[in-house]
């Protein structure tokens, strides 16, 4: 009796060590799962960006402001014009474009002191007077909420990045304090993008931005110059140092060889609330006659729909001639004889100012990053005046 008394002991004992041990295998694997929920949930996932750890988050959702798209819903992919006006035919090339994301802007405000890039680019291109910076990189500016924004670093994206659209991180920034910033990222001026995430350090808050100060968006349509060829980097184009300076939403329809106004665009833009719009149609209308025959309708398109919009009505900046000149400048004359006063009309033989001629273009007709300092510090002013007439007429109304 008392050997199987012991014998029991002993068999309880071992029994008792059995569930200890599962139980302590159990307890480890839970605390396992517990501790490292990136192999539950990729989001939880810390990356490490050049000696940086930071969670990333899509940057094309909320609360992120994704800025430049004006036709786009929530999800859907960055492009710059109507599915019903690309899917017409006599707008193909026009439609492939759309794709490069020219004007368009992330923006958002996070305290965190670690902030990366994690991109993929689509439809890009190589170029060999614009630099890969300027076609397919990225800008990123920052400044205290509510203030002005100042550069921060341009994105250059590698070799493989536009050959491979393979999915590249980077290293935006490493700073001391934790507090809150807002961040501005422009994005390529030649190239699509089909992923876009911002990595910040774990804990920190990510909020919308502040509201511009121009509440409704400055929209420019025209060439390739308009477009931003051929800037070094996106915010270099003259339409984004505009932008920036009023601090208003940019929405840039250039579309490089292929601006030939359409009536089409002119409905799509007509159907947009804006504070003004730059008119900047020239250099791709094929002959003078065709610019004759397109340039007012277009205009007035536009002005049926909003008789008190601003608009700015350029003439190219480069390999002028008087005949086109004088066209376009025709529109802008009529519409003052019928007593329009919120239309404006600069030559663009004035755009580069008395600078030497061989300085502010890379190839003779597309401006470089000078020349498009250029061209903005000429029509800021004027884009100036036209929004506080256009705001006092406002306050009287």
């Amino acid at each position: 009796m008392q050997q199987f008394r012991a014998a029991n002991k002993r068999l309880h004992m071992k029994t008792l060590k059995t569930f200890y041990i599962l139980g302590a295998l159990l307890l480890a694997t839970t605390m396992r799962g517990q501790a490292d929920m990136s192999k539950v949930d990729g989001n939880f996932k810390v990356e490490n960006v050049e000696g940086i750890g930071v969670l990333y988050y899509n940057a094309l959702e909320t609360p992120f402001s994704v800025e430049g798209f004006a036709w786009r819903k929530d999800g859907e992919k960055l492009y710059r014009i109507p599915k019903q006006t690309a899917s017409n035919p006599n707008l193909k090339n026009v439609a492939g474009l759309a794709n490069h994301t020219a004007g368009g802007a992330v923006r958002f405000q996070t305290d965190s002191r670690n902030i990366a890039l994690r991109y993929k680019l689509k439809d890009t291109t190589d170029m060999p007077h614009m630099t890969r910076s300027g076609a397919c990189g990225f800008d990123v500016f920052i400044s205290p909420p509510g203030d002005q924004d100042s550069y921060l670093k341009t994105v250059h994206p590698p070799r493989r990045a536009i050959s491979e659209y393979s999915k590249e991180q980077v290293k935006i920034a490493q700073f001391q304090q934790r507090r809150m910033r807002q961040f501005t990222i422009w994005l390529p001026l030649y190239g699509g993008v089909e992923s876009l995430e911002v990595g910040i350090e774990k804990g920190a808050k990510i909020l919308a931005p502040m509201p511009h100060k121009i509440k409704k968006p400055v929209l420019f349509y025209g060439s390739s110059i308009t477009q931003g060829g051929c800037a070094s980097r996106p915010a270099n184009a003259y339409t984004t140092m505009l932008c920036r300076e009023l601090d208003a939403e940019q929405i840039n329809l250039g579309f490089s060889g292929n601006a030939k106004g359409e009536i089409e665009i002119a409905r799509d833009i007509a159907s947009l609330n804006l504070a003004a719009f730059v008119f900047d149609y020239d250099y791709n209308a094929p002959t003078p006659e065709h610019l004759e025959k397109t340039h007012e309708p277009f205009f007035l398109e536009i002005r049926k729909k909003h008789p008190n919009l601003p608009i700015i009505i350029l003439s190219r900046c480069s390999n002028m001639t008087d005949r086109r000149r004088d066209i376009v400048k025709q529109t802008y004359l009529n519409a003052v004889a019928r007593g329009d006063k919120n239309v404006s009309f600069i030559d663009g033989a004035e755009l580069f100012g008395t600078t030497d001629k061989k300085y502010p273009t890379v190839d003779g007709c597309h401006p470089n990053d000078l020349g498009f300092y250029l061209m903005f510090q000429r029509i800021l002013p004027t884009l100036k005046e036209t929004l506080i007439n256009d705001s006092q007429n406002a306050s009287k109304n």
